[in-house]
């Protein structure tokens, strides 16, 4: 039978070698003391030391908790552990000196030489196995995998030169900083070449195509800064978190993640927690329309966090309406999601729904968005839609007396030149057309741009073109947009919820426009192509699509509100506003044509002027990616 060795034996061997290391303390302090020239009398004060204190220090070892850690992973605080354990033993020295009195006596000397000696051996020992114990099992990794830069210096950047040196998949052939005085010293064995503008260079040298930003306390300019350096020079990108998001107790590589459009547009992170949106939310009912779309969806979660009684979930789509259930019973299993299925025309559902769950507050996101799409073939139905639908749901919200309605805007709602975004400053306009027929009822307008990732945004095209091999098709050189994070866009239009006091168009700060071509060009970069790989395609400018977006009208003005990314504009509902009139060509029982639709318009938006590009004939222009 094969003996196995008792479960606790590592702890009973470090046990020993500590003992060991009394004796090697002890013995070594007095040859230290003695210049190795010790006479009998010392000698057996030697031996008898050794029997009172081996006992002695067994005691105090065992209760400093020196048996918990592992020796692979020795550390500060097993190094601490020693040091206290250490400190105990020169007292118990110093107190049998003084008590037993022997003859000779105890040169006072030992009393620094013990215990620098036995420290030093202790953590020693520690340290030298923890140096073999690593270079047992990871030194024939340290040139094994992708050679990979580090991006930054500092306590997160350490732990992953040092966890990396650990990988199959990465090999750390070199860090970059700004810091000059971190200039060619070196973390964890790996040194610091350059600085961060001097990445391709170094790419180069090193002959790598990945890289990894370790600067997790880095403000986003700096970040999106680090970043662009990368993409511009052709790098496979990696990040760690911020800092907040760091999550102690785990290993940093298992956070890193790839880069993403959104660290490229560098916009500071929206965090809103303040009294006012508490109070309109906790506790309260809440209704979101098109709850399923992308806006409403995320705005669902963030209403979530501020504990409503209730959310109302409206949608139109069964399987939207399903996925953000199912999404819900994971994340947020403690909230009650009303899930119902409705069409924001049918009058009666929506008024039915709103007499049964009486909500608060409601959000309403549901709207025809798409351009194009709406803008042949299908203008009549983003009338009805966004125009006729707003109505019945603000008429229905004013009913049950509904204290707060906020509309989800557009900036194509600013002199619009397309028929989505003529809708919707209709839409804007009933809204304040109820304001002053409701007091009852505030109702507040919020407009903002593109959102990245949403449903029919330019980012999925572009991923799935990539995906394909390209080519990669923009409509425009020069064209630009604005873009913010879908979180982002729904906290701000929480916050403005709580602030407005009726018949307010908010602005959302969205930041600088974007050029498409140069967020293709990124994407491509990012998804690791080269130069010559993927080229991008101009397709010409589509129906009612204008090079740029704005914000404001040109007869518009703005207020600062208390939040930095938020602003108020005076747009005021025309004094020949005739909604009777309005309801009335909506209503009519005609399907009117896609000329129509623009003809009729310009009665109701006196801004709005159709901008029809021509239909591109020329073959389309490709181009490759700048260096």
């Amino acid at each position: 039978m094969k003996y196995r060795l008792p479960a606790n034996w590592r702890s009973m061997a470090v046990f020993a070698f500590d003992l060991l290391a009394v004796v090697l303390a002890w013995v070594g302090g007095f040859l230290l003391r003695m210049d190795f020239q010790v006479s009998a009398d010392y000698l057996q004060l030697m031996g008898q030391g050794l029997l009172l204190l081996l006992p002695v220090q067994g005691v105090i070892f065992r209760a400093s908790g020196l048996y918990r850690g592992i020796w692979a992973f020795a550390s500060l605080p097993d190094l601490l552990r020693i040091l206290r354990a250490v400190g105990f033993s020169v007292l118990a020295v110093a107190l049998g000196a003084v008590l037993f009195y022997p003859s000779p006596l105890v040169p006072r000397s030992m009393l620094l030489l013990y215990p620098l000696l036995l420290a030093g051996i202790m953590a020693g020992g520690r340290v030298a196995y923890r140096i073999f114990k690593e270079h047992r099992d990871f030194g024939a990794l340290r040139a094994v995998g992708k050679p990979v830069l580090v991006l930054g210096v500092g306590r997160e950047a350490a732990n992953l030169v040092q966890e990396l040196t650990r990988s199959r998949e990465w090999y750390v052939v070199g860090i970059l900083d700004d810091d000059p005085r971190k200039r060619h010293r070196e973390v964890c064995g790996v040194k610091v070449l350059g600085a961060l503008e001097e990445i391709g260079e170094w790419a180069s040298v090193l002959r790598t195509r990945h890289a990894i930003i370790a600067m997790p306390g880095a403000n986003r300019a700096e970040h999106r800064r680090v970043a662009n350096l990368c993409i511009r020079a052709g790098i496979r990108v990696f990040t760690l978190p911020p800092i907040g998001q760091l999550i102690h107790g785990h290993d940093t590589v298992s956070q890193m993640r790839r880069l993403n459009v959104e660290d490229l547009l560098g916009r500071e992170p929206v965090s809103i927690d303040t009294p006012e949106v508490r109070q309109m939310l906790k506790g309260r009912v809440a209704m979101v329309t098109g709850a399923g779309g992308s806006i409403g969806a995320e705005l669902c979660r963030q209403i979530a966090r501020f504990q409503p009684a209730q959310i109302v979930a409206f949608e139109q789509s069964e399987y939207a309406l399903y996925a953000l259930t199912e999404n819900f019973a994971d994340v947020f299993p403690e909230v009650d999601l009303v899930a119902v299925a409705g069409d924001i025309k049918d009058r009666r559902r929506v008024s039915e729904i709103m007499e049964r769950y009486a909500p608060a507050v409601v959000f309403h996101a549901a709207a025809y968005k798409h351009v194009p799409l709406m803008e042949e073939r299908n203008a009549w139905q983003a009338i009805r839609n966004n125009v006729l639908g707003s109505w019945i749901v603000a008429r229905a919200a004013s009913a049950v007396r509904v204290e707060r309605f906020v509309l989800v805007s557009t900036d194509k709602a600013v002199n619009p030149t397309n028929v989505m975004g003529a809708s919707k400053r209709l839409a804007e306009m009933i809204c304040q057309y109820m304001q002053q027929q409701s007091p009852a009822t505030r109702f507040e307008m919020v407009r903002f741009g593109n959102v990245l990732g949403s449903t029919g945004s330019v980012i999925p095209k572009f991923q799935a073109q990539i995906e394909r091999g390209g080519p990669v098709t923009v409509t425009h050189p020069e064209i630009t947009r604005y873009f913010m994070a879908i979180d982002e866009a729904a906290q701000l239009v929480l916050e403005a919820a709580s602030m407005g006091a009726g018949g307010e168009v908010f602005v959302l700060d969205m930041g600088e426009p974007v050029r498409v071509l140069d967020l293709a060009r990124d994407m491509i970069r990012l998804s690791g192509y080269g130069d010559d790989e993927i080229s991008i395609v101009f397709s010409g400018l589509r129906p009612g699509e204008k090079l740029y977006e704005e914000v404001l009208a040109d007869c518009e003005l703005t207020r600062p509100t208390h939040h930095p990314k938020l602003r108020v504009a005076r747009s005021a509902l025309p004094p020949d506003f005739d909604l009777n009139a309005l309801l009335h060509w909506i209503q009519s029982g005609r399907t009117l044509s896609d000329d129509q639709v623009r003809r009729d318009l310009r009665r109701w938006v006196p801004e709005y002027q159709p901008y029809n590009p021509p239909r591109p004939v020329l073959v389309s222009e490709s181009i490759k990616l700048e260096a």
